[in-house]
């Protein structure tokens, strides 16, 4: 692995480690101090038994990440501000509000303008632990940025653009545009199986899973928490 690539690893485990503390801070504890939090958590999302079925996290999990949630937000929100602040302090060589725009559009799945406990908490469920299919799905509504079912080179050439913009000076020497936008025309082309001009997620899923990289890239957080 390059050492870009393991900037960038490292980098993203930072963020998604920072994210899982926004609402707990309690995940990475020890025993004794799991035992003495379970002993104390009073308060719980009121949809708790539903979220168990959503997610990949048990009751008392739920639980504590409810509490430190509510520390973290007692608005019980996020919005994308905060969000964007968020991901510019781990990524702060570059500009990483246009990639911090996609994903936190992304995790809004009611499209209301801020990021719910319920919301946070089913994606950061995909991104730790969730199945290949699980998080295949996921990464193909990042990639889907208007949400209609399909994602066009146009689409794909704005997230990648955005991740470049989000490297920043880590990144040398730095790719011109063009150079970006025959990358994508390459991996679109592998990927528009049927040529039509769209990605399907049946399309993204076969060709992501013969890929050996982009499966071990799945990998990435399954130790960050």
């Amino acid at each position: 692995m390059s050492s870009r690539r393991r900037r960038c690893k490292r980098q993203l485990i930072k963020f998604t480690q920072h994210i899982a503390r926004l609402i707990t801070g309690t995940l990475n504890s020890d025993n004794e101090d799991e035992e003495q939090e379970s002993t104390t958590v009073r308060c719980h999302p009121e949809n708790l038994e539903q979220l168990q079925l959503q997610t990949h996290f048990c009751r008392q999990e739920l639980q504590l990440l409810y509490r430190g949630f509510k520390n973290e937000c007692p608005s019980g929100v996020v919005n994308e501000d905060t969000f964007k602040n968020i991901y510019a302090v781990f990524f702060p060589l570059g500009d990483s509000s246009k990639y911090a725009q996609f994903l936190f559009n992304a995790f809004d799945k009611d499209k209301n303008g801020s990021l719910s406990f319920e919301e946070l908490v089913c994606d950061l469920s995909v991104l730790l632990r969730g199945t290949t299919e699980e998080k295949l799905n996921w990464a193909f509504n990042l990639y889907d940025i208007n949400k209609d079912g399909k994602i066009t080179k146009e689409e794909m050439l704005d997230i990648l653009k955005s991740i470049y913009d989000l490297m920043g000076k880590s990144i040398h020497p730095r790719l011109k545009e063009e150079a970006v936008r025959q990358h994508v025309r390459i991996f679109f082309q592998k990927m528009d199986i049927n040529q039509d001009g769209v990605v399907t997620i049946d399309e993204f899923s076969d060709c992501c899973q013969k890929d050996e990289n982009i499966m071990q890239s799945l990998k990435i957080f399954d130790n960050a928490v």
